[in-house]
């Protein structure tokens, strides 16, 4: 049948091959709208395991061993009454542009880095709104603890997963 797509044959509409190709990108955006840091950690790590496409970002041991440290701060720091809102201007510029930086160095092949930089912007902006209204208002009762806590578990197991889906030696 003409237009029918087999995808057990690997056949895919072209729509779907580019979303698939910037799932990474657009992945670890929103890892930075959750976590800003925990999303420069896994670049580092990316990194160290030769899973980018940009080679200035550090993978040296106490790069990663920095990043990772300052990831573990600030998901203990975001449970505490002073943390600011993560929507302010400040912040969320510095999300769009982690968000482009990793959505670039995480690009697949076939897939430019602008690309990836605006499908990281994009899920920096989802990640950011998302995660805020999930949260809810504050973390000062059990429950929003538990929401706040469990922000940090998805954060942390979308970059693991990110990592892991990056093919070995992705560099251009």
């Amino acid at each position: 049948m003409e237009g029918k797509v087999d995808a057990a044959k690997g056949e895919l509409p072209e729509i779907h091959g580019m979303m698939a190709h910037l799932w990474p990108s657009f992945g670890i955006g929103v890892v930075t709208g959750m976590r800003s840091m925990t999303a420069l950690a896994a670049l580092t790590w990316a990194a160290s395991l030769g899973r980018t496409r940009l080679r200035g970002i550090p993978a040296g041991a106490e790069a990663r061993g920095l990043a990772t440290l300052a990831a573990l701060a600030e998901m203990a720091g975001d449970k505490m009454p002073f943390a600011p809102d993560r929507r302010i201007v400040p912040s969320l510029l510095v999300r769009l542009g982690v968000g482009a930086v990793g959505g670039a160095a995480l690009t697949r092949r076939g897939v430019s880095p602008g690309e990836g930089a605006l499908a990281g912007m994009t899920g920096a902006v989802l990640g950011t709104w998302l995660g805020r209204a999930a949260r809810g208002g504050t973390t000062h009762s059990g429950s929003d603890w538990a929401r706040a806590l469990g922000e940090d578990v998805l954060a942390a197991g979308l970059t693991v997963t990110l990592i892991h889906s990056m093919e070995r030696s992705g560099r251009v």
